[in-house]
């Protein structure tokens, strides 16, 4: 009995640091798998099977095979086909996208399939003159919808099916989240379509230009004052004549010594390093005017900011990505990639670093300097996600035909039951290596080990929640508080809870969480324990109220200029609706005995 607390207490405090969200929440995951081990909870023996898990080696194997597939350019090429029916009315636009999205979510990483769509969508956005506010979250909730409709779309579903497998002997099949994934996803899709853009603020819907809907205007970049400079022996004051009043001089770097905000009758030298924020525009005009150079990141003098040979892009940190967390300085972008960090924008928080020491959190977005002809594709490689349009590579056809095949043969293998699916997907990345269209070592670079790492730690841990007999704990509350109630309503209770779960901390965690504390739910009442694991698989996919619940929410927060509390004014009717439409099908299609 003293242990089953102890486990409980464990989990209330991993959920609590998930939600304050000091540490990562792998970090997380492995803090709550050493407690729950020091415990007794877990033999010694059994701390690391997480990492055998069929669940885990499948995550592993989709997020490889969504980087060949991106990789190949055939979704991109495909897209691009389809864009011309976007210039018609934005609800034909909105909803082209937003489906497009949702079916590559059916069959790949949530992340990736929004990855390939949102460069795209941005720039249709700006050449039909409308405000990519418009379309980003749309897109980023149609993905997160798509990933409900298949075993792969989405981490909880393989999740789920595991741990049935190991309840009952056997797991849910490819397409057994179809009728009530595609039903919340065709309900959601029509809602976001004709009525949830209309709910994200008109301020954000009035952001046409690039520099407004990147927040350019919010970049901290550094200038150095050159030889032939004419602000020499001016004033920090006659400089800010030169600039717009919604500009600001942050601070002056001389020599070793730095200053924050420093006073407008400070005169300026030859060397000096100004901190100051400015839109793109505006500080091409300066660096022209005032014979200013960028420093960026390095010592890296441009007089202008693009030139035949030499470019910009705008890049976001991707959620999880290798370089979350990491310093411009210690990634060394200018001596390995040839890239200049030229200016870093932050929705929400200010600082007042050297560019080198901040260090880059999801949804940053950044200004990068680098080889017109190779900027877009290094961007992508080092792990950054640019908002631009990659160019489309189709000189190989098998390199191109190729991944897509693959990911067919492991599907079609996996449904016929000739194979477990984690067996049909290993597989298949070890096909995609050995034909070399995946190299070795991008099959370990495409893995987000983030991920891995908290399936690893916390399949653990939700197991000795259950043999400790706390999903028992837990299932008799929830079972003495709704005793009375229809089975609908206990159903419903179940996702409202998994839902609210997976808004603040990640949908993998709260599905290993929710799994078996839903089926120890369903078997104490006497129902199927089905359609309670179906409820926790949707629940926790609707992650539509906080930037922070789903990894593509705050992957367009920055490029979509959305604040924190925009999520909630379309992700709200949305959860309902899916709650809505998703408890008489999943009564209907799972009976309850």
């Amino acid at each position: 009995m003293i242990t089953e607390y102890l486990v409980f207490g464990i989990l209330i405090a991993t959920l609590a640091l998930f939600i304050w969200g000091k540490w990562r929440y792998d970090v997380v995951a492995l803090m709550a798998l050493m407690a729950t081990t020091v415990t007794g909870a877990i033999p010694y023996t059994h701390v690391f099977s997480g990492f055998s898990n069929p669940a885990v080696i499948t995550v592993a194997a989709i997020m490889v095979i969504t980087q060949a597939i991106s990789q190949s350019g055939i979704v991109n090429y495909a897209v691009k086909r389809l864009a011309p029916a976007t210039k018609r009315d934005f609800w034909v636009h909105a909803a082209m996208l937003t489906s497009i999205a949702a079916v590559l979510s059916a069959f790949m990483n949530n992340v990736g399939a929004l990855g390939l769509v949102m460069p795209v969508a941005i720039q249709l956005a700006l050449r039909s003159n409308r405000s990519p506010s418009l379309i980003l979250m749309p897109i980023a909730f149609g993905s997160i919808l798509g990933g409900m409709t298949t075993l792969i779309g989405t981490p909880p579903n393989i999740i789920i099916s595991t741990f049935r497998q190991e309840t009952v002997g056997t797991p849910f099949n490819m397409f057994s989240f179809f009728p009530v994934g595609a039903t919340a996803a065709v309900a959601g899709i029509i809602f976001i379509v004709f009525f949830g853009w209309r709910l994200i603020p008109r301020a954000r819907i009035k952001q046409k230009k690039a520099e407004d809907i990147f927040k350019i205007k919010d970049y901290v970049t550094e200038v150095r004052v050159s030889a032939d400079s004419p602000l020499i022996e001016k004033t920090i004051g006659d400089f800010w004549k030169m600039l717009s009043r919604e500009s600001l001089i942050l601070g002056l770097v001389r020599g070793i010594r730095k200053r924050l905000n420093p006073p407008f009758t400070e005169v300026l030298r030859e060397g000096d390093i100004l901190i100051i924020e400015a839109s793109s525009k505006e500080l091409e005009q300066i660096v022209l005017e005032a014979r200013l150079e960028l420093v960026g990141t390095e010592s890296f003098s441009a007089d202008v900011l693009r030139s035949q040979d030499v470019s910009l892009v705008e890049a976001v940190v991707v959620p999880g990505s290798k370089v979350e967390g990491a310093t411009p300085q210690r990634m060394r972008l200018r001596s390995r990639y040839g890239i200049n960090l030229l200016a870093i924008a932050r929705e929400g928080t200010p600082f007042r670093q050297r560019l080198k020491d901040v260090r880059l959190s999801a949804g940053d977005v950044l200004l990068l300097q680098g080889k017109a002809d190779t900027l877009v594709e290094t961007t992508a490689d080092i792990g950054f996600l640019p908002l631009a349009e990659r160019g489309v590579q189709l000189g190989i056809p098998r390199r191109v035909i190729f991944p897509v095949a693959v990911l067919f043969a492991a599907l079609l293998v996996s449904v016929l039951h000739i194979l477990p699916i984690q067996i049909a997907f290993f597989g298949a990345v070890l096909v995609m290596v050995l034909f070399n269209v995946m190299p070795i070592r991008r099959v370990y670079e495409s893995i987000d080990w983030s991920i891995i790492i908290l399936l690893a730690a916390m399949i653990p841990v939700g197991g000795a929640l259950e043999t400790t007999g706390g999903t028992n704990l837990i299932a008799g509350v929830i079972a003495s508080v709704s005793l009375h109630l229809d089975p609908i309503f206990i159903l419903g209770l179940v996702m409202v809870i998994t839902m609210t779960l997976s808004d603040v901390m990640n949908n993998a965690a709260t599905a290993v969480v929710m799994g078996p504390i839903a089926a120890s739910l369903a078997q104490s009442l006497g129902y199927n324990i089905d359609p309670f694991l179906m409820a926790v698989a949707v629940g926790a996919s609707c992650a539509f109220l906080t930037p922070i619940g789903h990894q593509n929410n705050t992957l367009v927060m920055g490029p979509g200029g959305y604040h924190f509390g925009d999520y909630w004014r379309m992700g709200l009717p949305l959860e309902i609706i899916i709650l809505v439409v998703s408890l008489p099908v999943i009564m209907y299609v799972w009976p309850l005995r």
